[in-house]
């Protein structure tokens, strides 16, 4: 079967080890489930596993992909959970000690087959598309726990989104302003920050800009780069959520800052199959859908690859098969 695949790491350069080809079709072992896979997003969890990062060779030859929507064995279509939990884990399924993603442990979901624990199904509404569908369970998902479970802010208050054009930060803005959010972002370019007030973000600022007034919350998945300005930013009594660091994972600590002003620093990975399955009635209820860059046929996986590294975005690339 087709399929995105790496089989050996390379941290400098890491679209040099992208291989696009033939893979053995996955096996089910009990209780899990094969589906037909129609679309999949790309996140920047794929550009680390090119590296190596949370992926050693020994797992290798290892095909990419956390999430995915498509057709199951009975025909019905379905969103895939990407968070594997061991079989007896109860609860959350983040804080299992053994979770993993697909594409860590178990083969990933960019190819025309995956395999899956049943467990991890659920059903895709009418309403979405399956690229649509595709970019809820990694990047939608991070943001709505980022927002609606983690932060504990309230609708009304200001929250500054760092980045503005990533599948997490356009998950941020998108949902933030369906909740009745005041969204602020910032962006490296004129063309990211008027797409993310496009998108309902109130305002727009240059990456590391002075702010009018000092926010609520920050939703921070930049890292080393921005995490000094998130800090800043902040009033007294102020929460940051952290869900990922892409420029690094060693930021100025501005602990005196945290400690003086009483800040709140909370981290925050994926979410559950109750928070995805909210997810989706939310956007079904709604009218929201994540907003998508790009399509491309999973042949031409190596062109959104490229996009991402490069910082060509403006929300989720999704390949279909």
């Amino acid at each position: 079967m087709l399929a995105a695949f790496v089989s050996t790491p390379a941290p400098k350069d890491p679209l040099s080890v992208l291989e696009v080809g033939d893979r053995p079709e996955p096996v089910a072992p009990d209780g899990w489930t094969t589906i037909q896979v129609k679309a999949v997003s790309l996140n920047h969890h794929d550009l680390f596993s090119l590296q190596g990062i949370g992926l050693p060779a020994q797992r290798m030859p290892m095909i990419l992909g956390t999430d995915a929507a498509g057709i199951d064995e009975d025909g019905n279509e379905v969103v895939v959970h990407g968070v594997i939990s061991t079989p007896d884990w109860m609860g959350d399924e983040t804080l299992d000690p053994k979770r993993s993603l697909l594409s860590e442990v178990h083969q990933g979901s960019m190819a025309e087959k995956v395999a899956v624990p049943r467990r991890n199904l659920l059903p895709k509404p009418a309403e979405l598309s399956f690229a649509e569908a595709a970019c809820l369970p990694t990047a939608w998902l991070t943001a709505y726990r980022m927002l609606f479970v983690k932060s504990g802010l309230r609708p009304g208050q200001t929250v500054l989104v760092q980045g503005a054009s990533g599948g997490v930060a356009t998950a941020l803005i998108v949902l933030g302003r369906a909740a009745g959010y005041r969204i602020w972002v910032t962006g490296r370019s004129e063309e990211k920050r008027a797409a993310a007030l496009a998108l309902g973000a109130e305002q727009a600022f240059e990456s590391g800009a002075r702010l009018p007034e000092r926010v609520d919350g920050v939703m921070e998945t930049v890292g080393e780069a921005t995490w000094s300005h998130s800090i800043k930013s902040l009033k007294p009594g102020g929460v940051l959520v952290t869900s990922g660091a892409t420029t690094g994972f060693n930021p100025g600590a501005e602990l005196n800052r945290v400690f003086f002003t009483q800040l709140s620093v909370i981290g925050s990975t994926m979410g559950t199959k109750a928070e995805l399955e909210a997810l989706i009635q939310m956007c079904a209820v709604t009218g929201i859908r994540p907003q998508i860059d790009v399509e491309l046929p999973l042949a031409q996986a190596a062109e959104g690859f490229a996009r991402m590294l490069e910082g060509r975005t403006n929300g989720k690339i999704v390949f279909t098969l």
